[in-house]
């Protein structure tokens, strides 16, 4: 399993011309606000601070890139789902993320991760049909497991991928879910193992035009 031993933050992007050049494998993280991606991305790296928090959803506007072990980058996706979120910003949100999904070359796979409480949405599920359509990978990691009761986990597992199925929601080529609680570690390894294939596989054929 990969080890990370640096994590640095290297710049934000509103657009294209933001993006640190294309010279190293990313994987991004994508989810509802207040979904837990700032904890888990902490969680995975070791760092406590490298991503900031907040308690405000809807609050990270922008893309966020993370230089890791100087070989590979993290990127932080904008939390979608938000009613509080002024209009004019999810107006922006939408053709941000879809640029960077579609254009970025250096992109191996996103993780879309999903509140073990709260299920799937049908954001997630139309975020899993675009992955598809760009060629990308999805691995689902299931958040904030600790919150639940023991008995009550794999229930919540159980209805995902129900949910996926009824929705014709295997789309493209998605693995998991992982069990993950950035609190307790748990799904750390499993999700680092999933990461570090990416990032050792191919880059990606271009979508059809």
């Amino acid at each position: 399993m990969m080890k990370i031993s640096r994590a640095e933050f290297i710049t934000s992007a509103a657009n294209r011309g933001g993006w640190p050049a294309p010279e190293r494998p990313e994987v991004a993280f994508s989810g509802r606000s207040n979904v837990g991606k700032s904890s888990l991305i902490n969680s995975l790296t070791g760092r406590k601070k490298l991503v900031k928090t907040s308690t405000t959803p809807g609050k990270t506007q922008l893309i966020n890139f993370f230089g890791i072990n100087d070989r590979y980058i993290f990127t932080d996706l904008p939390g979608y789902g938000y009613a509080e979120v002024p209009l004019a910003v999810k107006r922006k949100w939408r053709p941000m993320i879809e640029e960077y999904l579609r254009e970025r070359e250096t992109l191996r796979g996103v993780v879309l991760l999903v509140d073990a409480r709260r299920g799937a949405k049908e954001m997630d599920l139309m975020l899993l049909e675009w992955l598809a359509a760009v060629n990308l990978p999805a691995c689902i990691a299931v958040t904030k497991i600790d919150k639940l009761k023991q008995n009550e986990r794999r229930a919540a597992v159980d209805d995902l991928v129900r949910t996926l199925e009824k929705s014709g929601g295997l789309y493209g080529q998605w693995s998991g879910p992982i069990q993950t609680s950035a609190v307790k570690g748990w799904g750390k390894n499993d999700l680092m193992n999933q990461i570090e294939e990416w990032l050792e596989d191919s880059p990606r054929d271009a979508p059809a035009a």
